[in-house]
């Protein structure tokens, strides 16, 4: 396997950071992950400009352009030979003191890894998946706001440590005020009639590129789509639950806190929206070559 380490891949025993960097010591640092579908890097454009803009709201600048990281990105999945995969595109804070200081951190460190990942097994996409409400609530927004994809993934960490202990591999999060905010790696979708529904980032919800390309399908596909302000009674009283996210893509939600969500399997609408999605992305995105 190549790494991508600040301009140059590097095979993947000699790819070293510091152990002085901040990004280590602190979690202090953005990242984004993206998937590569037939040869294609799928909604690269999306993931970079999202990437930049975690980077401007942690006072961080990323020393290269966005073109350049995109170009990068494709170059690194190239050496690796990947056709479909995925992507952890990470910027670290950089080298610096023992101190939180980020200005004594002198450069930013870019890391690029394309490699595989099977989020779930392959099995819970045709049966759907049981899932919990855990008591670790999301950051409130004036923290850490969770529109800012960053290192610092503690938060998640922690709920998905009560997921995998009561049994299940995934959860949801509520926010400071008791509403449903995104489950601890995937954004979350409702859905009700024709009615898709999903939580409003400001309820403490990533802004999620699939999150934002399921969104548009349903759309095009005559569904009424919104955002909404829900209860996990929203959730429980509903026809159909689905997560999304790069990893997960599109998986069904069949049980929330031993509650069976419509008829106990993954919906029409959700097997209907996750086969849209499925030859969009493999039709879509930034050639490899």
């Amino acid at each position: 396997m190549k790494i991508y380490i600040n301009g140059s891949l590097k095979d993947e025993k000699n790819a070293k950071i510091s152990v002085f960097d901040h990004g280590l010591l602190y979690g202090d640092g953005v990242f984004e992950g993206i998937r590569a579908y037939n040869g294609r890097v799928f909604l690269l454009d999306e993931h970079v400009a999202r990437l930049y803009s975690s980077a401007k709201a942690i006072a961080m600048t990323i020393p290269m352009s966005p073109a350049d990281m995109a170009k990068a990105v494709v170059s690194t999945c190239k050496a690796n030979r990947i056709k479909n995969g995925y992507v952890r595109l990470v910027v670290t804070r950089g080298v610096g003191t023992l101190g939180l200081n980020p200005y004594l951190c002198k450069k930013p460190q870019v890391i690029i890894i394309a490699a595989g990942i099977q989020l779930y097994p392959e099995d819970l996409y045709r049966k759907g998946l049981k899932i919990v409400t855990v008591g670790t609530i999301r950051n409130h927004p004036e923290a850490i706001n969770p529109r800012i994809k960053s290192l610092n993934y503690l938060n998640n960490v922690l709920a998905k440590i009560e997921a995998l202990n009561a049994g299940v591999m995934e959860c949801i999060m509520l926010n400071p005020q008791g509403y449903v905010a995104e489950a601890s790696g995937d954004n979350i979708f409702v859905v009700r009639g024709n009615q898709l529904l999903t939580p409003p980032c400001w309820c403490g919800a990533l802004e999620g590129i699939t999150r934002a390309m399921v969104m548009k399908l349903a759309a095009e596909a005559g569904y009424e789509v919104r955002e909404e302000v829900m209860s996990r009674y929203d959730l429980y009283t509903s026809d159909e639950v689905f997560l999304t996210g790069t990893a997960a893509e599109i998986i069904g939600v069949t049980e929330i806190d031993r509650r069976p969500i419509g008829k106990g399997k993954p919906g029409k609408v959700t097997r209907k929206l996750a086969k849209a999605f499925s030859e969009y992305a493999n039709s879509n995105g930034a050639e490899i070559g």
